[in-house]
């Protein structure tokens, strides 16, 4: 067998440019709503996104340094393992593919269905059929071994990119032909720690994919270039994203901004008429399909991949050759998120799933920049292609916004929110013990 190691080809442009593409999706187009409701002042939403770009650059050279330094398939299952040992590894595992993953899934999922419902009236109730539908079909794809191309990818992006500079041209215009905001928010509310906690919650959520970004750092041809296209690629989406907030303060307002489940929809109705409405449902529709789509693939790999080091799992370390796929593992993943698209569709459907996943996630993030401090004394001979510069200002900044946004979302969420959230670490705990599978010692390689 032989064995081909990524070539550093990229240089800081094309670098960049993989990086937009990583973090921009379909979150802009729904979690910008909730920001905006939770603030209640324009100027506050557009300056926490400006800070969530900056928040987001820290945690993606945070990450690139690690995931040079210790590639692995798992990714941050690889160093959280070597830093905290196995158990935290295998819950950061376990929580990936039955919280976040799946959660994600049904949160983009409950996307579609609002811009759908745009255009066609859904109760709660049906937008969680749609979301369920949706989940559904794209697994069935999966399990037949259908492939996203590589291209289809190229084009998606590209269009989001598009479709945030033309909500910008939206906005222009309306500032042309004198049209005041839908709904301008009445009376700004002063700054307050608890809200802007929780709206920045959703600003990281629009901003995920930072830390994936960092697989790229094997890739580009110097250390020097991952931090150009680090600063360069966020730089970008930090801009892009300030662009599709002023656009909808300008054609909203901050109230009406607030009140929609489809900004970008409406925004384009106000515009540009029908056929701007039309098209902007479209377009976001298939982006989030997309991404649960990938989602799909990833988590139930994401599962394989610990289930074949796990005792406890091991029934889910099963391939099927024929179409390429976990089956086992996908359908598990499948049957989770169903559960909570029918939980979500009872309630808030988009920002259930982000209050059930923001817990789980932040508390795993915030373990990140200890684990580079930590591996940095314990493992000083490791080759580190890329060094996070400023250190250890820059992991120590990304570790203590990880914690702001951690306690505004237990906060937030509360008791009962919080126990269903952390509940699921404590199944993946009790299955891991209930097997009695072993625990091994940390590698240290």
């Amino acid at each position: 067998m032989t064995t081909t190691a990524p070539r550093r080809v990229l240089g800081p442009f094309a670098a960049a440019s993989v990086v937009v593409g990583m973090v921009v999706g379909a979150g802009i187009f729904r979690s910008a709503s909730l920001v905006a409701a939770n603030l209640q002042n324009d100027a506050l939403v557009l300056m926490a996104w400006g800070l969530g770009g900056l928040f987001a650059l820290c945690g993606a050279l945070v990450y690139a340094e690690l995931a040079t330094a210790f590639p692995h398939p798992g990714g941050d299952y690889r160093f959280l393992k070597l830093a905290y040992g196995p158990l935290v590894g295998f819950l950061f595992a376990w929580s990936r593919f039955a919280v976040i993953f799946s959660a994600s899934a049904a949160m983009l999922a409950f996307v579609a269905a609002d811009y759908l419902a745009e255009l066609v009236p859904l109760s709660g109730i049906a937008r969680g059929g749609v979301a369920g539908l949706a989940i559904v079909v794209l697994t069935g794809l999966n399990l037949a071994g259908v492939k996203r191309s590589t291209n289809g990818q190229i084009v998606l992006v590209t269009a989001d990119v598009l479709a945030l500079l033309v909500l910008g041209v939206a906005a222009a215009s309306l500032i042309a032909s004198g049209t005041p905001p839908l709904t301008p928010t009445p009376e700004p509310q002063p700054f307050g720690a608890a809200a802007f906690g929780q709206a920045m919650v959703f600003v990281m959520l629009a901003f995920g994919g930072f830390n994936d970004a960092a697989t790229l750092s094997a890739e580009v041809r110097r250390p020097r270039d991952m931090t150009l296209a680090m600063v360069g690629g966020m730089g970008v989406v930090t801009a892009l994203y300030l662009l599709a907030n002023w656009a909808y303060l300008t054609g909203l307002g901050g109230a009406g901004l607030a009140a929609s489940a489809a900004p970008a929809a409406q925004l384009m109705a106000i515009a540009f008429g029908q056929i701007g409405q039309v098209t902007m449902v479209i377009f976001v529709g298939i982006a989030a399909l997309a991404i649960v789509n990938a989602l799909v693939i990833v988590g139930g790999r994401t599962l394989y991949a610990v289930a074949g080091d796990e005792p406890a799992l091991g029934r889910l370390a099963a391939w099927d050759e024929v179409a390429g796929v976990p089956r086992r593992a996908i359908w598990v993943q499948c049957a989770v998120s169903l559960c909570l698209v029918a939980w979500g569709s009872l309630s808030t459907g988009f920002a259930q799933m982000v209050d059930f996943l923001s817990p789980v996630f932040w508390l795993f993030l915030s373990l990140t920049g200890p684990a580079l401090i930590i591996l940095r004394r314990r493992l000083p001979g490791v080759d580190r292609p890329f060094l996070v510069p400023l250190y250890p200002l820059v992991p120590l900044v990304f570790t203590g916004g990880c914690l702001f946004v951690l306690q505004s979302s237990l906060r937030y969420v509360g008791w009962t929110g919080s126990a269903i959230s952390f509940g699921m670490l404590g199944l993946g705990l009790g299955v891991r013990f209930a097997l009695k599978a072993p625990l091994q010692p940390p590698d240290g390689k």
